[in-house]
């Protein structure tokens, strides 16, 4: 897992690599140079926050197993190495009215 002074410290390198200023992340994602400033300097941020600091870096959060070096894997990929899981995962109509108290009587 990386510390917050880590991800602060990449926030900066990506900004400073694609040549933007602290205050022109205002006009980027809507964020004062202050509250900002503060993201870079590693205080802890909510999750909406660092999501919309990403997209204004051009960069996407990725989630990944401890201690693997695999790439993450997604819904659809999954699906694609075994199509047959798909048709697997529909829901059952039968179980639909057991669970939403519409049960013939």
């Amino acid at each position: 897992m990386k510390s917050l002074e880590e991800i602060a410290t990449l926030l900066t390198e990506q900004r400073r690599k694609l040549g933007i200023e602290q205050k022109g992340m205002y006009m980027r994602i809507g964020m004062k140079q202050q509250q900002y400033q503060r993201i870079e300097a590693g205080s802890d941020v909510k999750l909406s926050t660092l999501l919309r600091v990403l997209e204004g870096l051009d960069l996407e959060l990725s989630i990944s197993p401890k201690g693997r070096k695999e790439l993450p894997v997604s819904a659809d990929s999954a699906f694609q190495h075994n199509p047959q899981k798909r048709d697997e995962l529909q829901d059952d109509v039968d179980d639909l009215g057991f669970w939403f108290g519409s049960e013939d009587k």
